[in-house]
């Protein structure tokens, strides 16, 4: 075994395991999404190890059917269709609900990323709790606020990976910030996404 085999990098394993000539494409796509899928997938789980064989297994077959894949009219919102998929079966078939209101890295990521944001969210929880009010979030404004707010990603990176334009993300992130302020009896601090002017 080489000191590479040694290394187990993400990147690795597939590559070993298809036993073919990756696309560059899909190369760069596995750099530039890989941790975004991993983080995303682990707040759902709450195991980081469960989080990486699925995502793991999620990229694997990407690159069996990348040529198809990129056929597909948006091949981005298909790849986070599967993620989202694997992630409700893994659930399902465990009988679990998502962790992600649970998930101690959810806690410590949100509270950080949420500082940033205190304006929006004034009140960090109520008696509903900003975490269970946002897991009860439909389903892509769920994405969104946990992508943008709790992950940190700004709006054009979050387009990117739910392969959507950034006035949809914008529109999905005001209607959950509106829902959020609702549920949780307060102010979300106006209506605007001003993420990517904040950075």
């Amino acid at each position: 075994m080489t000191d590479e085999d040694r290394s187990g990098s993400p990147i690795d394993r597939p590559v070993r395991e298809l036993a073919v000539h990756l696309p560059a494409a899909w190369t760069a796509f596995h750099e530039q999404y890989y941790s975004a899928y991993l983080a995303y997938a682990e707040l759902q789980l709450g195991d980081r190890g469960e989080a990486g064989e699925l995502v793991h297994r999620v990229f694997v077959h990407l690159a069996a059917h990348w040529q198809r894949l990129m056929r597909e009219e948006a091949p981005m919102a298909s790849a986070w269709a599967l993620l989202k998929s694997g992630v409700a079966r893994h659930l399902e078939e465990r009988g679990r609900e998502p962790a992600m209101p649970e998930t101690a890295v959810f806690r410590n990521v949100s509270r950080r990323v949420l500082e940033d944001v205190r304006g929006e969210f004034a009140a960090m929880e109520s008696a509903l709790g900003l975490y269970t009010a946002i897991a009860r979030l439909p389903e892509r404004q769920f994405d969104v606020i946990v992508l943008r707010y709790v992950l940190g990603y700004p709006t054009g990176d979050v387009a990117r990976l739910m392969g959507v334009s950034d006035a949809t993300v914008r529109t999905h992130c005001t209607l959950a910030r509106r829902k959020l302020g609702r549920d949780l009896q307060m102010d979300t601090g106006g209506d605007g996404d001003d993420d990517d002017a904040r950075r």
